[in-house]
């Protein structure tokens, strides 16, 4: 979901708000974890790598990147939630553990009531793809086709209750087709599905597919963020046929409820500096990312938002993990 014009603050502004001088001597004093929910290369991860340089120089310690992966990214969450709240632990977060929050029905963290949102980092869009063979060029034709064929097309994603999943959920619901889920272990193997035509369609990050897209593998119909990419101009948003459509992953930092103040404050100003840095937004912009920057209390709107806006879509399409 891209932030509201309301909720992002220019990166000289976001400088401004949080001063580091007067924390300098406070806080660090010792190197910094994030943990990561994923292993290394996913999305998250490649944000705070590409970050955590400039982030270092900033706070005058080390960003340390701690790769926990398992269960969706919340084996991460939880040991983040159980860490001393002194800021030397922070969670890198987004997507998937806004959709855990309803999607799984115990779960040992709260994402609202156990972390301090610390910064916004950017995010990326996906793309509705197609295979070649399916006659429509457009989420229209898409659409009109779907309900011609009746539970006829299939849908590829990473899993049940991914953000792909979900994404096509909110498609299905907004647009009363019917189709069939086909959840693979990964991006991978279901791209090489839907190349192959085992399947018909699939929602998947702009990075993954754009090759296969410019070499007519497959048809991108439209993008699901708020506004046209800058990568894919020509492509139209799923919104500017059916208004209120909008999904994507995004990142952002947290850190473990109660950590002071200071503490918050500093990392989000060591983000807002990075995100600053021509060579770290040129670098997000060319993994197909859009850098953002703010305040913790936009981080924490932002976040807030992203957890109603899944926990309705979770509820009405009946995805649930035990």
């Amino acid at each position: 979901m891209a932030v509201p014009p309301r909720f992002i603050l220019p990166a000289a502004l976001a400088v401004a708000v949080f001063p580091i001088a007067l924390h300098a001597q406070i806080f660090p004093t010792k190197p910094i974890r994030a943990l990561v929910g994923f292993t290394p290369g996913a999305g998250v991860d490649i944000a705070v790598r590409l970050i955590a340089p400039k982030m270092s120089e900033t706070l005058g310690q080390s960003l340390i990147v701690d790769n926990r992966p398992g269960a969706g990214g919340n084996i991460a969450a939880e040991l983040s939630a159980r860490a001393p709240a002194d800021g030397y632990t922070l969670f890198a977060g987004g997507a998937p553990a806004a959709i855990s929050q309803s999607l799984y029905s115990k779960l040992a963290y709260d994402l609202l009531k156990d972390f301090e949102p610390v910064a916004l980092i950017g995010t990326v869009s996906t793309l509705l793809v197609v295979h070649p063979s399916l006659p429509a060029k457009s989420i229209k034709d898409f659409v009109a086709f779907a309900k011609s064929h009746k539970g006829e097309l299939t849908y590829a994603t990473t899993g049940a209750g991914s953000t792909p999943h979900l994404t096509a959920e909110m498609l299905r619901l907004q647009t009363s087709i019917q189709v069939l889920h086909v959840p693979y272990k990964g991006t991978p193997p279901a791209l090489n599905d839907l190349i192959a035509g085992n399947v018909s369609f699939m929602f998947a990050n702009i990075l993954s597919v754009m090759p296969h897209v410019n070499s007519g593998r497959l048809r991108a119909l439209a993008i699901t963020s708020a506004k046209r990419s800058a990568i894919v101009p020509s492509l139209p948003t799923v919104a500017e046929t059916y208004p209120g459509f909008e999904s994507g992953s995004w990142y952002a930092l947290f850190a473990p409820a109660g950590t002071p103040k200071d503490a918050v404050a500093r990392v989000n100003e060591a983000v807002n500096r990075a995100m600053q840095a021509p060579e770290v937004r040129d670098k997000f912009i060319a993994q197909g990312a859009e850098p953002l920057t703010g305040t913790p209390q936009d981080a924490t709107a932002y976040t807030r938002a992203e957890v109603t806006k899944w926990a309705k879509v979770v509820k009405a399409s009946g995805a649930r993990v035990e």
